[in-house]
């Protein structure tokens, strides 16, 4: 476990170095590479990571220098074609008259002082059930493959470039505070030109997506550290421009503002230049902040949460994945009592053929329909003696 915090913290120490371009003390000798590229991998910052041990001789396996090479390279190629192709969708979209909305742009690699240390964006749209389908059909025209299906809410395509698009019919959010905050975040989109059909969040209202989606994700331990990174780059670019306190109470609509400001402050501590005086206060309990890290660096294998909006919200969304569990299971013992249904609806046509049926095989009944049953019966004792003397 410990030394699971310890890769952890390395990780951190090593990326944040990268983004504050200083340096930083890594006894990478110690380090187990192979852990620290799954690790890396998962918080998709292995790209980040090959910029920070360039330059230190054979401290990493070149089998492992190859794997965070390749990340590395993953990175420039996206770079160099992400404009065009998300434009191209985007264009496309609009074309046809499909109405969308774009829920967090790929502005974000604007600022990263080192261009290649940004990420692989994904391009999130949210559309509507008809709509969703046509594009997804074209973009599969396009060579996108399924290549993460997001149950009940969508599903991501990705090219062979790398280019990712999300689509969502539904946001992934299962409980009711988000579904109403989203509506209201939602209706808050605009017209992006020169498009006539894609709409796009205010500076603001995307702050807040993707400030109440990490929060979201840390609360199912899925959060990782490049969506820190993000969100901290954003406040960062966008903080002046942006109400705090009209931001504190939107958060607050989503009973996530305490947490929010927790995971925000935590980013400050990892990234923030020391000099950087927006918080200008001191947390009474710093313990409240390695709580916060242990989880969000272990996926929640170190869980001491005290939180109560991290709990709250725990249990909310639990609560609705067990009442998902309940209308599965409903669901799938109505279709096997609906199959059994039809089972025995097929077996007593099978011994109780109707009218026109019998007709066809005994003319009397054709002429007395009041023997069709005398016929039924007849009919079954035939069967039965022929299974039996056969």
């Amino acid at each position: 476990m410990n030394q699971l915090l310890f890769e952890g913290r390395t990780l951190v120490g090593i990326v944040s170095s990268i983004i504050r371009q200083d340096s930083v003390r890594v006894v990478y000798n110690r380090l187990d590479w192979e852990k620290m590229y799954r690790i890396a991998d998962y918080h998709n910052v292995a790209n980040i990571v090959y910029l920070g041990v360039l330059g230190k001789g054979d401290v990493l396996p070149e089998k492992w220098r190859d794997r965070f090479f390749e990340r590395y390279q993953e990175a420039l190629k996206f770079g160099e074609n992400y404009e065009e192709s998300f434009k191209e969708v985007l264009t496309w979209l609009d074309m046809r008259k499909i109405s969308c909305t774009v829920l967090t742009s790929p502005t974000v690699r604007d600022y990263y002082k080192i261009s290649e240390a940004a990420g692989n964006s994904v391009l999130q749209i949210l559309l509507d059930g008809e709509q969703y389908y046509l594009a997804r059909g074209y973009l599969i025209d396009l060579g996108y493959e399924v290549d993460q299906i997001y149950e009940g809410y969508g599903e991501r395509l990705t090219k062979w470039t790398g280019i990712s698009v999300a689509l969502y019919h539904k946001l992934p959010f299962r409980t009711l505070a988000y579904a109403r905050g989203m509506t209201r975040l939602l209706e808050t989109a605009v017209i992006k030109e020169p498009y006539q059909n894609i709409r796009v969040l205010p500076l603001e209202s995307e702050f807040l997506f993707r400030m109440a989606r990490a929060v979201y994700r840390y609360a199912t331990d899925e959060l990782t550290l490049r969506e820190v990174l993000d969100l901290f780059l954003c406040h960062q670019a966008w903080r002046d421009e942006m109400d705090r306190e009209r931001l504190r109470k939107r958060l607050a609509d989503f009973f996530i503002d305490g947490l929010a400001g927790k995971l925000l402050r935590i980013s400050y501590m990892w990234f923030g230049d020391k000099k950087d005086d927006y918080f200008t206060d001191s947390p009474e309990d710093m313990g409240v902040y390695d709580v916060l890290e242990d989880r969000l660096l272990t996926k929640g294998i170190v869980n001491n949460e005290t939180d109560p909006q991290a709990l709250r919200l725990q249990k909310m969304i639990q609560r609705e994945i067990e009442k998902e569990r309940r209308r599965e299971e409903r669901k799938q013992f109505t279709k096997r009592l609906e199959g059994w249904q039809e089972e025995i609806k097929k077996k007593w046509k099978w011994l109780f053929p109707d009218y026109h049926y019998m007709a066809s095989i005994y003319p009397t009944v054709e002429r007395i329909p009041l023997l069709l049953p005398i016929f039924w019966l007849l009919r079954c004792v035939r069967m039965l003696w022929r299974t039996v003397f056969r």
